[in-house]
């Protein structure tokens, strides 16, 4: 058995079985790759693929039990890679990361730009999803850090930790008849047809609560992953606009107004993440720090000795978060 052989049943897993792709992104031959991958079988004695003919058709239950292995095999290898760059050339490497486009667009720039700052030999690599995209990035080891709000719960093999706290706000042209109320209430916004995020991203589930224990049916009339695209149609007069408070800009956005919305809806926590047995390089302990300054290598490494996730929940009880 090759390492080689592992990391190719991996990549074509990985490409949706197929081995064309899998062939072009690692820069090899689609019947070299076919050939190893039977070389496997033949060894195991098991088939990881299923075919018919030429092509594979699916992974076979114990394909899938040994692809879970490989993908162990071949991240721990890139761990002892890590290990090896620390001790070669500490400031040296890159970084991966998987966000939303909220948290590209308005949390991470001050973070990212200070960060290439202090660490130029690193490069830095931004993935946008949705957060389970996000999620699946970081649990399949394709990415460093996944850093969103939604859906990392769903994934036991991630540490995350909280960030900060963020609302949101509706905002509306100045024209509209809410930037004349005194204090927005649900009742008031449920009257109005909204543009807002699409269900799963940025907080969205918050806001479907909020609606639901009221017993209120909002009008959801568009949906979008961006903010900037929100506002663009809450500027067209499609609806109001509920987004991110973080997200409205008063200068580049000063022909619509802003309405605080922090009593309608709880507040959401954005958290960053990374998968169980990663090896964090120094430059990873002090992206993370910049970022969230409560999480300082210390708390991080205390983090990672935790056997369970009520053990972390545990260690931020009594945290209090800065509000974005």
């Amino acid at each position: 058995m090759k390492l080689q052989q592992l990391r190719y049943i991996w990549e074509v897993a990985r490409h949706d079985l197929n081995v064309s792709a899998t062939a072009q992104s690692l820069y090899t031959s689609q019947p070299g790759i076919s050939k190893q991958i039977r070389l496997l079988e033949d060894e195991l004695g098991v088939e990881v693929f299923a075919r018919s003919g030429k092509h594979l058709t699916r992974v076979t239950p114990a394909g899938q039990a040994i692809l879970e292995v490989a993908g162990d095999i071949l991240r721990k290898v890139e761990s002892i890679k890590q290990v090896a760059q620390e001790f070669s050339d500490e400031k040296m490497g890159s970084l991966e990361l998987a966000t939303t486009h909220t948290q590209a667009r308005y949390a991470l720039p001050v973070t990212i730009n200070s960060f290439m700052k202090s660490y130029p030999e690193v490069s830095l690599h931004m993935h946008q999803g949705t957060p389970m995209q996000i999620a699946e990035m970081a649990a399949d080891g394709a990415v460093d850090f996944a850093i969103a709000t939604e859906a990392m719960a769903h994934f036991n093999d991630l540490i995350m930790m909280p960030c900060y706290r963020w609302n949101r706000s509706v905002v509306v042209p100045k024209d509209h008849p809410l930037a004349q109320v005194s204090k927005l209430t649900l009742q008031d916004v449920a009257k109005c047809p909204i543009v807002t995020y699409v269900f799963g991203f940025t907080g969205r589930s918050k806001l479907d609560d909020a609606f639901s224990r009221e017993g209120l049916e909002p009008k959801v009339v568009f949906t979008a992953v961006d903010s900037d695209v929100i506002k663009t149609y809450v500027r067209l007069g499609l609806g109001v606009g509920i987004i991110a408070t973080m997200a409205f800009d008063e200068k580049l956005d000063s022909d619509l107004v802003a309405l605080d919305a922090s009593h309608l809806f709880e507040f959401s926590t954005t958290k960053i993440g990374f998968r169980k047995g990663t090896f964090l390089r120094g430059y990873m302990y002090d992206f993370i720090q910049q970022f969230a300054p409560h999480l300082t290598p210390d708390v991080v490494r205390q983090v990672q000795s935790c056997s369970s996730r009520a053990e972390i929940e545990e260690i931020f009880a009594g945290q209090v978060l800065p509000d974005l």
